[in-house]
């Protein structure tokens, strides 16, 4: 550690699937406030720390992780460890999800093929929640491109020449229409990307710390958000293993089966560890 900063290891249960887990981060990447380095398996954000927003460099080893943090505070160090560990699931021991998920006739062959896959989560809650709003019927591409506008108009400066995306305080200030205008959304979209960003700035905690039942209640409360977006934030921002978006349509293809009420049904051997099989289904959709 450094009075500059600090960079410390974090080790994980291998095999880890981290071209896997870049790739996706990739694919979510916002323009201007995250960078992805396929070749060097590594990608730097703002991360908000105990001291402020902070760089964070992020190094996906073949048996550790390697966060490189733009702030030597101890305190930082240690939130930003616990951030990224929850982050990059580098708790999991795959061995569970083998032993689990092995003899399942659908997913056996999946986990055998990918042992050291991961649920890839978000180290921001909120920013997950907006970005989830932003992509809501649209391609990742065109969500990005949301992202990019929502942080270069709204966003302010951070370390590491990176912007720090726009706090729910400040989105929740902005009327409907200036966002609209901006961003290039549908009213609609607009109004809960509004929507959630106020009941953010209202104290909304999307942290894996929270009672699932009462936020997922919450989120659904909100214009807008439906069962998809609450149950994906689940998996994605709140650290629900067993949350499980049934009403998925590539998850849905995938199952071949067309309600939401079949996806659920087929799922219910592989509770309470659904949102693995669900990124294994997700996994073999977009790379077989």
């Amino acid at each position: 550690m450094t009075g500059d900063g600090a960079t410390v290891e974090l080790p994980f249960f291998p095999p880890y699937e981290r071209e896997k887990a870049l790739a996706l981060i990739a694919a979510h990447a916002v323009p201007g406030s995250e960078r992805v380095d396929l070749p060097d398996f590594s990608v730097t954000r703002i991360i908000t720390a105990p001291s402020g927003p902070v760089a964070v460099r992020v190094e996906l080893g073949e048996t550790s992780v390697r966060a490189t943090v733009s702030s030597g505070d101890a305190r930082d160090v240690e939130a930003i460890a616990s951030i990224v560990r929850a982050w990059l699931d580098l708790d999991l021991e795959p061995s569970r999800i083998v032993d689990a998920c092995g003899r399942d006739p659908r997913l056996g062959p999946l986990v055998a093929a990918r042992p050291g896959l991961r649920v890839i989560g978000h180290p921001d809650g909120y920013e997950a929640a907006l970005t989830t709003v932003l992509g809501q019927q649209v391609s990742l591409a065109s969500a990005r491109t949301f992202a990019g506008r929502l942080v270069a108009a709204y966003g302010e400066p951070g370390p590491d020449s990176l912007m720090i995306f726009p706090p729910a305080a400040v989105v929740a200030s902005i009327p409907v229409d200036d966002l609209q205008r901006t961003i290039g959304l549908t009213g609609a979209r607009t109004r809960t990307l509004h929507a959630v960003a106020q009941a953010s700035s209202d104290g909304l905690d999307l942290s894996p710390s929270v009672d699932l039942a009462a936020t997922r209640a919450a989120l659904l409360a909100i214009p807008g958000v439906g069962p998809w977006t609450a149950d994906y934030l689940a998996v994605r921002a709140l650290g629900d293993r067993d949350a499980y978006p049934a009403g998925d349509l590539v998850l849905r293809r995938a199952l071949g089966v067309r309600t939401a009420a079949e996806a659920e049904r087929m799922a219910e051997p592989w509770r309470p560890i659904r949102s693995y099989a669900l990124i294994h289904i997700w996994t073999a959709a977009a790379f077989s």
